[in-house]
């Protein structure tokens, strides 16, 4: 009987997650080839780029895959990442928010754009070296996290759909990092020591302002800040300066600590508080996705979490309709932030999340 090898496309960042997940794919005997998405050019940056987008990370992925035996390829996404990444980014912010530019990358570039190429170059699967797990369980794809709390990455995939988790593999969810770094040397990777990068790629010097005025060919425009009775007490330096729970910078001399406790875009103002009034038991999210169901029809009690790094808390979600959920928390949380993302949990699955519009 003929036999059909399976083929994966790895994604390959240059760093040493995705170069050993790419051993591991071709050790569990599929037919692999790598590849490195050019996400923007040069005249776009207003830094040096980092992370999975600078020359020298290109090639450090490619001197693995010569080290693997396995095919390279680079593909050109940097229309793609400027519309649906660079775009959002700019207009999350000018608008009051605060986005999370990786996973919007997560949402279009690798998880939908390079599956279609995958499907085109008849492979299979994509494989990338996120730590999270992918289970099936009563006719569904779960999203679970990794072994490696420390690690886990979970937050950041909620939006992989039902027909993209058949098709992706994260090789890395039941490794720890120090066993991933292990692996990297039994394959003598040059990049097994390389460290994690923790910038956001197209503004590695983590000046957001000036990636966004640059784009724009103009300054963000000042305005008032007011305290929480409407009173002016400042001017801010732009909107997109700010964000909810911010203290430093403000330039205001209170006696006491005070913080961006709201953004207002239509006024081009910024409120400043005392820490009490960032505090919330509730949010709405739009722009849903949901992993162990299509809809919840009933509120269900859940885990969840409004930023990567935090704890998750104990809460009640409530789907009010085909694109929102209300969500309510035990105890108050702080620092609610619109633009971010909620990711909700049942144990250590991802029942799905959304994009938070209001606290």
């Amino acid at each position: 009987m003929y036999y059909k090898k399976k083929k994966s496309l790895i994604a390959m960042s240059g760093g040493v997650d995705s170069s050993v997940a790419a051993a591991l794919m071709l050790q569990a005997g599929y037919e692999c080839a790598g590849v490195t998405m050019k996400l923007f050019d040069s005249e776009d940056l207003v830094a040096p780029p980092s992370g999975c987008c600078s020359l020298s990370d290109v090639e450090d992925a490619k001197a693995v895959a010569f080290r693997l035996n396995m095919p390279h390829y680079v593909l050109n996404f940097a229309d793609d990442f400027k519309k649906f990444v660079v775009h959002n980014f700019i207009e999350t912010y000018e608008t009051g928010g605060t986005p999370n530019p990786c996973i919007e990358c997560n949402r279009y570039l690798k998880f939908e754009r390079l599956l279609e190429k995958a499907r085109r170059l008849d492979f299979s699967y994509i494989a990338t070296g996120h730590y999270a797990r992918i289970e099936q369980a009563s006719g569904r794809f779960l999203l679970k996290k990794a072994v490696d709390a420390g690690k886990d990455q979970s937050y950041v995939l909620y939006t992989l759909t039902q027909e993209q988790l058949s098709r992706v593999l994260f090789p890395l969810g039941n490794l720890t990092k120090e066993q991933v770094r292990q692996l990297a040397v039994e394959n003598a990777f040059m990049n097994a020591g390389k460290k994690d990068s923790q910038d956001i790629c197209f503004a590695p010097d983590g000046d957001y302002a000036a990636f966004i005025e640059k784009k724009r060919g103009c300054p963000a425009p000042c305005g008032d800040m007011l305290d929480e009775n409407g009173a002016v007490v400042g001017r801010h330096k732009g909107i997109i300066r700010y964000t909810i729970g911010q203290r430093r910078g403000l330039g205001l001399a209170f006696g006491e600590p005070i913080y961006v406790i709201k953004k207002s875009a239509k006024d081009n103002t910024i409120t400043v508080g005392k820490d009490e009034s960032l505090w919330t038991k509730s949010l709405v999210a739009v722009a849903i996705n949901l992993i162990t169901c299509d809809r919840l029809d009933k509120p269900l009690r859940v885990t969840a979490k409004t930023r990567y790094l935090q704890k998750e808390q104990p809460a009640l979600v409530e789907q009010t309709d085909a694109d929102t959920l209300h969500i309510i928390f035990d105890e108050h949380q702080r620092a609610i932030t619109p633009g971010q993302a909620v990711v909700l949990y049942e144990g250590d699955t991802v029942v799905g999340g959304g994009t938070i519009a209001q606290a």
